[in-house]
C-alpha cells in the first residue's frame, strides 16, 4: 500500500530566485517555457487554475507538477509508486477545463469562436507513463478539438536519460557503454527518441483528420541535446552541463534526501550557468532558449509564430 503523499518543495526557496524574488509555484529558479510565450504575445504570465481568477479570458494555466498522463489509480493498483500521488492527472485537468468554461464563455457557439483563438499547449505528456496515451481512447487532443480548439501545441519529451535524477539513481546500474558522447543515458534516451516519434506519427494522423486544426509538434529533446553538446556556447561550463544548479551534492548535485527546496540545499550563484535546475527541471535560461525555438523555429514544426499572427 501507497504511504502518504510525496512532500512537495517547490513552495520553498530558492525556487522562484532568479525572476520572481520568491516561489509562485513554477518548479524552476524563474519563468517556465509558458511564461515567455505569454510574454510573446503580449499577454500577462499565466495564472494557476485553481488560484480561482475571476478573470481568466487572457490565459490559464492547468498544468501540475508531477501529474500523470493515465490516472493515478493505475500506479497505485500495481505498485508502481510508494507514495500516494495527488489526483491531478491529465484527465482531470480536462476536468477542471470542463468547470472553467462557464467563466469564459456562455453559449456552445460562444466557446467554439473563443477557443478558435485560443492556443492550447498539451504536455510534455506522460514522461512516466506515454505509453498508454494513445491507447486510451480519443486522445486529449482530440477533444479540445471538439470543443473549438484550431491552434494545438504538443510538445515531445526532454532526453530524460539527461537529467541529473536519472544520471544518479541508474548509475549503479549502467555500464560505461551505456553512456553517450556528452554523458547522457542511451537506453534510456532511446526510450524518448522513439516516445516522440510516435507522438508525431499520431499528430500527423489528427492532421488528416482534422485539416482544419493546426497542431504544432514542439520539439523538447534536441533543444537540450544542443546546449550539452557545446555548453560553453551558453556559457555553461562543461562540468555543469549534467549537473543541477540546486541539489544536495554528489556527481550530479542531485540526492533524493536532499533536494532542493530542503533545508540547508543550496543553488548555486548564477542558474543561467547551468541547464538543469533541481535535478528534473530546467532552468529559467533553458527554458527561455526552448521557447524561443517554439517561437521561431527550429524546434516547432510549424514554428509557432509561423501560423500565429499577433
Amino acid at each position: 500500500m501507497a504511504t502518504s503523499s510525496a512532500p512537495v518543495w517547490q513552495d520553498k526557496p530558492p525556487y522562484g530566485m532568479t525572476f520572481f524574488g520568491h516561489p509562485t509555484g513554477r518548479i524552476s529558479d524563474g519563468r517556465v517555457i509558458i511564461d515567455f510565450i505569454a510574454e510573446q504575445f503580449g499577454l500577462p504570465l499565466l495564472r494557476a487554475s485553481l488560484q480561482n481568477s475571476s478573470d481568466v479570458s487572457k490565459g490559464v494555466n492547468f498544468a501540475v507538477g508531477g501529474a500523470t498522463a493515465i490516472d493515478v489509480g493505475f500506479y497505485e493498483r500495481n505498485k508502481l509508486v510508494q507514495f500516494k500521488l495527488l489526483n491531478n492527472s491529465l484527465d482531470v485537468q480536462l476536468g477542471w477545463f470542463e468547470k472553467l468554461k462557464p467563466s469564459i464563455c456562455k453559449t456552445a457557439k460562444g466557446c467554439r469562436d473563443s477557443f478558435s483563438k485560443a492556443l492550447f499547449f498539451v504536455g510534455e505528456l506522460g514522461v512516466n507513463d506515454y505509453s498508454f496515451v494513445w491507447s486510451a481512447g480519443k486522445t486529449e487532443d482530440e477533444r479540445l478539438i471538439d470543443e473549438g480548439a484550431v491552434y494545438i501545441v504538443v510538445p515531445g519529451n526532454p532526453p530524460i536519460g539527461c537529467s541529473p535524477t536519472m544520471l544518479t539513481l541508474r548509475s549503479s546500474v549502467n555500464r560505461t557503454q551505456n553512456y553517450n558522447y556528452i554523458g547522457c543515458l542511451n537506453d534510456i534516451n532511446r526510450v524518448a527518441r522513439r516516445h516522440n516519434s510516435f507522438l508525431r506519427v499520431a499528430i500527423d494522423t489528427l492532421r488528416i483528420k482534422y485539416p482544419h486544426t493546426t497542431i504544432i509538434f514542439a520539439d523538447f529533446y534536441h533543444p537540450i541535446v544542443s546546449i550539452l553538446q557545446n555548453p560553453s556556447s551558453f556559457g555553461v561550463a562543461d562540468a555543469d552541463g549534467l549537473r543541477a544548479c540546486c541539489g544536495g551534492g554528489g556527481k550530479y548535485n542531485w540526492n533524493a534526501s536532499a533536494v532542493c527546496g530542503m533545508p540547508e540545499v543550496t543553488a548555486c550563484k548564477n542558474p543561467s550557468a547551468f541547464v538543469n535546475w533541481d535535478g528534473v527541471h530546467f532552468t529559467e535560461a533553458t527554458y527561455r532558449y526552448i521557447a524561443k525555438g517554439w517561437l521561431y523555429g527550429p524546434f516547432a514544426d510549424p514554428p509557432i509564430l509561423s501560423v500565429i499572427r499577433h
